[in-house]
């Protein structure tokens, strides 16, 4: 049985850093497909990363990239996302994601794929 726990949520002021983590269990996370979502209030949930374990490959939303890093422990089962430069915008309900890879590359930026979740935790970004 999969199952994804995030961490690290929090509040900050704008221009502030956060760290998340998910820990993973269930499944051979040294080749899977691993994501991190956003849901805000009356939005619908966006894909922020996604990364491939058994290949490295890595994703980033536009409005994400060049101030997040998602990034991985195999060892830990563990996945990451660290989020700098935060802006009032990145406010959201964070999710840990992941699905079996397709493929060599593993297609992890098709985020319709995803199929397992975690409980997510709230990141708050203040102005």
């Amino acid at each position: 049985q999969v199952q994804l726990v995030e961490s690290g949520g929090g509040s900050v002021q704008a221009g502030g850093s956060l760290r998340l983590s998910c820990a993973a269990s269930g499944y051979t996370y040294s080749s899977y497909c691993m994501g991190w979502f956003r849901q805000a209030p009356g939005k619908e949930r966006e894909g922020v990363a996604a990364i491939y374990t058994g290949g490295g490959n890595i994703y980033y939303a536009d409005s994400v990239k060049g101030r997040f890093t998602i990034s991985q422990d195999n060892a830990k089962k563990t996945l990451y996302l660290e989020m700098n430069s935060l802006k009032p915008e990145d406010t959201a309900m964070y999710y840990c994601a992941a699905v079996s890879p397709l493929g060599s590359g593993g297609r992890c930026y098709v985020y319709s794929r995803y199929i397992y979740w975690g409980q997510g935790t709230q990141v708050t970004v203040s102005s």
